[in-house]
């Protein structure tokens, strides 16, 4: 069993920015492709950057309204910066945080997560933009057809990791549930079980109604000397 990489889900006609490309460029590159964020490379194609709808708005809320109606809010220095920016270097978020073509979705989303960014440029081994995997496409995985979830738990879990009999347990997968009933040797594999079905790609959620032979989780009471 496996988890997809990033390099099966990211998309890698990447829409991208260069830094000195002016504010309206940029509002025109992100409307004319449909995309909320670009990354912004170097002349080696290296993303140094990421700019997004929410760093070009600062330049907007930035302004004072010509009425005198609605105030201007209080900002930080670096969004005072962000709004009298001009240009991509100036108004993208860095450090950019990249990812790896051979990540699985599980270290992708993770590190999404951890920094709080909604998108990851993918680069290779020297740096330079291979693609770009969102949180859209980590979802993707959840798309997977019910039959094909089932067969990668029958075959690379039950049969392939936990070496056990096709007759054993049955798996039932409806949009993404998965239910397992059956039987099997020892107690302390029902929870093994579990988890490694949970850790496909695409699983919702598992319920389980697996009886067991042998409890072998009691402790065999000590004898006295």
């Amino acid at each position: 069993m496996r988890h997809r990489t990033v390099a099966e889900l990211m998309t890698r006609d990447v829409v991208k920015a260069r830094r000195d490309l002016p504010f309206k460029e940029i509002v025109r590159l992100l409307a004319d492709n449909d995309v909320t964020a670009v990354p912004v490379v170097d002349d080696l194609d290296r993303p140094v950057g990421v700019v997004s709808e929410a760093d070009l708005l600062r330049k907007s809320a930035g302004q004072a309204d010509p009425s005198g109606g609605v105030p201007v809010p209080h900002a930080e220095a670096w969004e005072r910066a962000k709004a009298g920016a001009s240009h991509a270097e100036e108004l993208m978020s860095a450090p950019v945080v990249c990812a790896r073509p051979e990540w699985s979705v599980v270290e992708a989303a993770r590190l999404m997560e951890a920094r709080h960014v909604k998108r990851l440029p993918v680069v290779d081994e020297t740096e330079r933009l291979l693609g770009i995997v969102s949180r859209g496409d980590l979802l993707r995985v959840f798309l997977r057809r019910d039959d094909a979830i089932r067969d990668e738990i029958t075959e690379d879990v039950l049969r392939g990791t936990m070496r056990l009999a096709p007759s054993e347990i049955t798996v039932e997968v409806r949009d993404g549930r998965v239910g397992l009933k059956g039987s099997v040797e020892f107690k302390s594999l029902i929870p093994v079980v579990e988890r490694l079905c949970r850790g496909v790609d695409g699983v919702v959620s598992v319920s389980e109604h697996l009886s067991y032979r042998t409890d072998d989780t009691r402790r065999s009471p000590t004898t006295a000397t």
